[in-house]
């Protein structure tokens, strides 16, 4: 048995406990394997906490400037399609009449449809 378990990767809780093979969170009913849990697997969050997964719509929370370039990105610009990457900028995305570029996840906010 293991002393300490890690934290719930869904909403951060830490009275997670065993189920068999799997891992219970009480608080939000997430269930994961134990072996995803010591894989170590990078978690990306939003600006206000929520789990990122590739292939999420996220909106820009923030205006941003568009490096070597007069464009900015407004706040409000939905995103579909990101890829998270490691490195600097967590995401790879195509922005609408902008093109290929990298975000900062503390820049987006994930859209729920």
């Amino acid at each position: 048995m293991i002393d300490s378990l890690p934290p719930c990767p869904e909403c951060a809780s830490p009275y997670c406990y065993q189920v068999d093979a799997l891992l219970s969170c009480p608080a939000c009913g997430h269930e994961w394997s134990m072996d995803a849990a010591e894989a170590g697997a990078p978690v990306y969050r939003d600006s206000v906490g929520n789990i990122l997964a590739d292939g999420d719509t996220v909106t820009v929370i923030k205006d941003l400037k568009v490096k070597g370039s007069s464009m900015v990105i407004k706040v409000g610009t939905k995103v579909s399609g990101i890829r998270l990457v490691e490195g600097d900028h967590d995401i790879d995305c195509k922005i609408p009449k902008v093109g290929q570029m990298g975000l900062k996840t503390k820049f987006v906010k994930k859209v729920f449809e």
